[in-house]
């Protein structure tokens, strides 16, 4: 019988820990314990099982064993392990990942007094104000902190809440505390029943009425029209009475019973009618269906060409085999129209999953999952974690997108993972796009993935035909900036005017995106980060349209202030504004089109899990006729009635200092395009430029994917970028400025002592964008010839950061890095 676990926890740390197992319930591998880790309580994997004791130190002993049978399988220990390895990140921030479970364990916060503590409660504030070390305190906060000590002196551990309660003590102060080493925080993690419930209100048959009020009467009456039940929630949307609900529960009229509660999968209403599928359909899905084993498909489909279709063909002919699927969306957003058609091919076989759920819901589709009652699951990235038995086939929609792409530890792509999932199941795998990433289309070159292609659009539907507008020579013409040219607004009218719908692409969020003063040319900049504040109007509802106010706004951080009357730095009253976001946007389209309905979709109107659903509902029914936002409406929408769409200040992009800025041009311009014409209608689009001779732009202006990537790939070649070699970016981080400067000179001046064989190594510099939620950053850009060489540089220099003493927390390694802002 094994006597020790190997478990790994949630921590950065590229390592296991060995625990001694109890004379209780022993962990099996792949199950979660509950183990003690300094002052704190982890929820952990475990790894191992042996009979081998530690010899330089005591094994604790484990706490809790959560799990009777395992949760994780074989092969996703597996593929939590190569991805540890692939990504170089801690296998246990790995398994944390792979494991949406936190709603089945409660964690608490514990403040303890400490000796010095208890020096300080007896010495410090008996008259000793007047040291030194407490001159910067306030006497408010010396007070608080007494009533800290006072507090915890009399025994036992205390809970936050009931710490902040007694003593008004707010987190900084306690932090603070906890520098002078008065007071340590202790968190404790226990099990929790995470069953989501819902309550309801059941009329108990032949009960004897006695005298009621009107407001009893209008209960029971509520509820012999439902049936006889409701759900407390229901009643108290009608504006029934808790206490009259309870006086009719005490004289045994009505009963309350808690019952599992439902989940719906999705609210869009609106799901596309299928129709047979065509020759190229078929043939795609023949050649995904008579897979045999693992087989990395290509499905490189036109916008409108029915790439969903084949997708839902061929994960009913996987349920008919007895087998499961996974189907990745990029974003939250297309997961309801994903669901919504999915629930009606497949009914209760679907699981959903994505990070808007509540943590009990995530957890009750995972089981479902787990359990098998759902074996046909959709989501965003972290669905390719989902633990479904026999898995059979996985797609990816919109594979080139970078929200597969985690940026934050572990920093995955789904993409990639989800092939090696199929790899390590032996099943298919569908990367389907209309513009598909420059990595998966030179795999399909060299024939590692088999490329499936679907050149026309469903029913010979024609492609939309795109005009350029040269907005140099529009303001030369007009004489004045104008943020819709003069042919997009008159195409926008014939459209409108023809009952058509709209879509127009602004990819900013906010009114304005940079606040400068006249006199003195100063931006006003995020306190936190070094980038410029956004300006915000505020909206008095989720319908009107932005009125006059004055907020500033951080994207990366969301501090926020008031716009000020004079500059910061002159004193001078000429601030004004530069740009123009899709809040701006929908104001000038009010004001130019007055009768239209104008919608507008970006994260500051999509912000709740049902937001998306209701716009989108509004968008197919028409009550929306003109949709002005960001590149969410990119994002494979299919909406019939939309036969022009509008492209403004796309190619902003170009000037962004990232060598993949003409491919998300290029991919972008291409998918806002093909939301047009997807009906009956002819579609049109009108894409705003200011380089209209962009080779990006002139091939999505002509849909020719083949001509940008046959150009593209001659400079990443020249120029050592993937796809033909790979990268990595190592991102060097802290709070104080001297810190991060020597700590990336000392990994530079390594890399320049060892060379590492055949990699390239850029920098160290200071990241773009030098300063994030008051962190300073620096990187340095790794480029090699294979895998093997750049792991192994990378390995070597973290070895050389312990040695060094950079922590690893400040270390973030990005492994096929997309964004290196």
């Amino acid at each position: 019988m094994p006597t020790y676990c190997e478990v790994a926890l949630p921590l950065p740390l590229d390592r296991t820990f060995t625990y001694l197992v109890g004379a209780g319930a022993v962990p099996r591998r792949g199950a979660r314990v509950i183990v003690p880790f300094r002052n704190e309580k982890l929820v952990g994997v475990v790894m191992e099982l042996h009979a081998k004791a530690p010899t330089e130190f005591e094994a604790k002993p484990v706490e809790t064993v959560l799990d009777e049978e395992p949760l994780l399988s074989d092969q996703l220990l597996e593929l939590a392990v190569w991805m540890a390895q692939y990504y170089l990140a801690p296998l246990g921030e790995v398994l944390r990942g792979m494991l949406p479970l936190t709603a089945e364990v409660r964690r608490t916060v514990y403040y303890r007094i400490t000796d010095a503590g208890r020096d300080a409660l007896a010495g410090s504030f008996d008259g000793g104000r007047e040291q030194g070390r407490r001159n910067r305190v306030s006497a408010e906060e010396q007070d608080v902190e007494r009533k800290v000590l006072v507090r915890l002196a009399e025994g036992e551990a205390v809970k936050l809440s009931t710490l902040r309660t007694a003593t008004a003590a707010d987190l900084p102060l306690l932090t603070a505390m906890i520098r002078k080493k008065w007071i340590v925080r202790e968190n404790s993690a226990t099990e929790r029943d995470a069953r989501r419930m819902e309550r309801f209100a059941v009329l108990v048959p032949e009960a004897r009425l006695p005298a009621l009020t009107a407001k009893q009467q209008a209960i029971l009456a509520e509820l012999a029209a439902c049936c006889g039940e409701l759900p407390l929630t229901a009643l108290r949307d009608k504006g029934t009475s808790a206490s009259s609900l309870q006086t009719l529960v005490r004289r045994g009229l009505v009963r309350i019973e808690e019952r599992p509660a439902g989940f719906t999968m999705s609210g869009l209403g609106h799901v596309k009618p299928t129709h047979a599928l065509n020759e190229p359909q078929m043939e795609a899905l023949a050649s995904i269906t008579t897979a045999e084993g693992f087989q990395p498909f290509l499905l490189h489909g036109v916008t409108g060409s029915g790439k969903t279709a084949v997708y839902l063909a061929a994960m009913q002919r996987v349920l008919d085999r007895g087998m499961g699927a996974i189907l990745l969306v990029p974003e939250i957003g297309l997961t309801p129209a994903a669901a919504a058609q999915l629930d009606a091919t497949f009914g209760s076989k679907v699981a959903l999953l994505h990070s808007a759920l509540t943590p009990a819901e995530r957890s009750e589709q995972w089981h479902r999952i787990r359990r098998g009652d759902a074996p046909i699951v959709v989501g965003t990235r972290s669905a390719v974690f989902a633990p479904v038995e026999n898995l059979g086939l996985i797609l990816v929609d919109e594979e080139h997108d970078q929200s597969y792409k985690q940026e934050e530890t572990p920093r995955y792509n789904a993409r990639d993972v989800a092939v090696m999932r199929a790899k390590l199941a032996g099943a298919p795998v569908v990367l389907g796009s209309a513009t598909p990433s420059l990595e998966s289309w030179q795999n399909s070159e060299a024939g590692k993935y088999k490329r499936l292609a679907m050149a026309k659009r469903v029913s010979n539907r024609p492609l939309p035909g795109v005009e350029l507008v040269d907005m140099r020579m529009e303001f030369q013409q007009t004489g004045k900036e104008q943020l819709f040219s003069r042919l997009l607004v008159t195409e926008t009218q014939a459209a409108l005017d023809r009952g058509e719908q709209a879509m127009i692409l602004l990819n900013r969020r906010g009114y304005s995106f940079v606040a400068m003063c006249r006199a003195c040319g100063e931006k006003l900049e995020c306190v936190n980060c070094a980038i410029s504040l956004t300006h915000h109007k505020p909206v008095s509802s989720a319908d009107a349209i932005a009125s006059a106010g004055q907020r500033l706004e951080c994207h990366y951080c969301g501090y926020q202030r008031k716009v000020p009357k004079n500059c910061p730095k002159c004193d001078s009253e000429h601030l004004y504004y530069l740009g123009a976001g899709s809040q701006q946007g929908e104001e000038r389209l009010q004001e130019m089109f007055p009768t239209a309905r104008i919608g507008r979709m970006d994260r500051d109107t999509v912000r709740g899990r049902h937001d998306m659903e209701r716009l989108l509902s509004r968008l197919h029914s028409g009550e929306i006729n003109l949709l002005v936002g960001t590149q969410m409406i990119a994002k494979g929408h299919d909406v019939h009635g939309v036969t022009l769409v509008g492209v403004v200040g796309c190619d902003h992009a170009l000037s962004m200092p990232d060598f993949r800025a003409a491919e998300r041009v290029f991919q972008l311009m291409t998918q806002v395009s093909g939301r047009a014409g997807r009906g009956d209608l002819k579609g049109r689009v009108v894409v705003q430029t200011y380089h209209p001779d962009h080779y990006a732009i002139l091939a999505a202006s002509a849909h020719d994917y083949a001509g940008f990537v046959a150009r593209e790939l001659k400079y990443r070649r020249w120029m050592h970028y993937p796809p033909f070699e790979v990268l990595a970016n190592l991102l060097v981080q802290s709070k104080r400025m001297e810190e991060v400067a020597g700590w990336s000179a000392e990994l530079g001046k390594w890399f320049q002592k060892t060379a590492p064989e055949g990699v390239r190594v850029l920098g160290p510099c200071t990241a773009p964008i030098a300063r994030i939620k008051e962190v300073y950053r620096f990187h340095l850009i790794l480029k090699a010839s294979s895998r093997k060489a750049l792991n192994a540089a990378l390995r070597g220099v973290l070895e050389h950061a312990e040695k060094a003493g950079i922590p690893r927390r400040n270390l973030v390694v990005d492994v096929d890095a997309l964004r290196l802002m």
